[in-house]
């Protein structure tokens, strides 16, 4: 539509620049035998520009798995769209990930400007209720600094019966304190209710379990210690501002490049299930190592440091702030110039 009335034409890219360059270069894939070949999962990547090694498994699920011609059809013109356009910023920032921006950058004029929150989320307190349908805050309040672990899997992607179970039993066998937002539907069948009735029963003051909750609210609040979730892009840059380091299950799309990033490169997270089946065994023994072991502690160091790099970029002179203002320079600019036409 930009195109076709002779505007200026943005794309804004929400996910992380080391999930949009091999989109970009999805011609190389192709010819390289990594779109959608299961046979050669176990390869490694090192010809994608902006970054230097990568696993078929890390791609976008889009990129792993054959999907509906349709869907094809629609992320090929989702590409080619972003490549035509004039301007591309994209919510992510220089310091966490220079080689992938400086690779796109030599594509497109292409801008860092993240991380993006809510007006008032960066200089937030916690809200005095956390919850539009349960009031759980005064539990919050009574449990020690970093002693309770968030749970959520977002608002759309599907979860089997039987991981779902092993997570819960895992969690129950943590002894951990625990809230989880949790959605009725989040089941890839059709139950009337996700969680095994064992595990409602049993976690008892342990835990509490809602539909749904402010979750950059819960992440700032000081008794929280560690978040799982399903490493969608928005839940990593909310914990890395809150300095919550976090279990990692990725479900779908850009998750499990995301799980790359905050696994292998930045060293926040711990992973459950890999490329296997996850059992309710691994699941108790990871939450306790993010909680309370050596490798939560280091997660948690590594965490701060990332915060610090954000905080800097959003100031008044740090990179994202400087690229925001030269996109809107660019930007008018580009427009003085097609309205001369």
């Amino acid at each position: 539509m930009a195109k076709k009335l002779g505007l200026t034409y943005v794309s804004f890219w929400t996910e992380p620049a080391t999930v949009l360059t091999p989109l970009y270069h999805m011609d190389l894939l192709v010819t390289n035998g990594h779109r959608t070949c299961p046979e050669n999962l176990g390869d490694t990547i090192t010809y994608i520009p902006g970054v230097p090694a990568i696993k078929p498994t890390d791609l976008a699920s889009y990129l792993q798995f054959d999907i509906p011609p349709v869907v094809r059809q629609i992320l090929s013109k989702a590409v080619e769209e972003t490549k035509g356009a004039d301007f591309l910023p994209c919510n992510t920032v220089e310091e966490l990930e220079l080689e992938a921006i400086s690779a796109l950058q030599r594509e497109k004029t292409f801008y860092a400007v993240g991380p993006i929150f809510p007006a008032d989320f960066a200089r937030s307190t916690v809200a005095a209720n956390l919850w539009t349908e349960s009031n759980c805050s005064q539990w919050l309040d009574s449990k020690p600094a970093g002693s309770v672990l968030y749970i959520s899997f977002g608002s759309y992607a599907k979860v089997s019966k039987g991981d779902l179970e092993e997570i819960a039993y895992g969690i129950l066998d943590s002894k951990v304190n625990f809230i989880w937002a949790i959605r009725r539907d989040i089941l890839s069948s059709d139950e009337p209710e996700p969680l095994p009735k064992e595990f409602l029963e049993g976690c008892h003051e342990r835990g509490i379990v809602v539909p749904w909750c402010r979750q950059r609210e819960v992440l700032s609040h000081p008794s929280i210690g560690g978040f799982l979730t399903h490493c969608g892009w928005n839940s990593v840059v909310e914990s890395i501002w809150c300095a919550v380091p976090l279990l990692c299950f990725p479900l779908v799309s850009d998750q499990f490049t995301n799980r790359k990033l905050v696994v292998q490169d930045w060293k926040i997270v711990i992973e459950i299930g890999g490329l296997s089946s996850v059992s309710r065994n691994e699941v108790s023994k990871k939450i306790e190592s993010l909680m309370g072991g050596e490798i939560g502690d280091q997660a948690r160091k590594e965490i701060k440091e990332l915060k610090k790099a954000l905080e800097t970029a959003l100031s008044p002179n740090g990179s994202s702030q400087m690229n925001f203002d030269q996109l809107i320079e660019d930007l008018m600019k580009q427009s003085q110039k097609r309205l001369m036409k």
